[in-house]
């Protein structure tokens, strides 16, 4: 399997703290925000779950920039192959 090797930025990792930690927050984004946390200085991989959740919010008017600004992140750091 072709490992990608990105991980997620300081600032993104930021980003999705203060995501995690705003009450306001919508599941969604939370979720997207704890696997760019947990690919931040790892050798982590988005999963093929988190990918499909994340594809879909880009593809969708409904959700925040911030939310999509997660899922980008989250889709740059996924598997080459998929």
């Amino acid at each position: 399997m072709s490992r990608n090797d990105k991980k997620t930025s300081s600032k993104k990792a930021s980003q999705a703290g203060s995501t995690l930690g705003d009450p306001n927050s919508s599941k969604i984004a939370k979720s997207l925000a704890a696997s760019a946390l947990a690919q931040s200085n790892t050798t982590k991989q988005t999963g093929a779950n988190t990918e499909t959740l994340a594809s879909k919010v880009m593809s969708s008017d409904k959700y925040s920039r911030e939310t999509k600004q997660l899922a980008g992140s989250v889709l740059s750091q996924s598997n080459k192959k998929r």
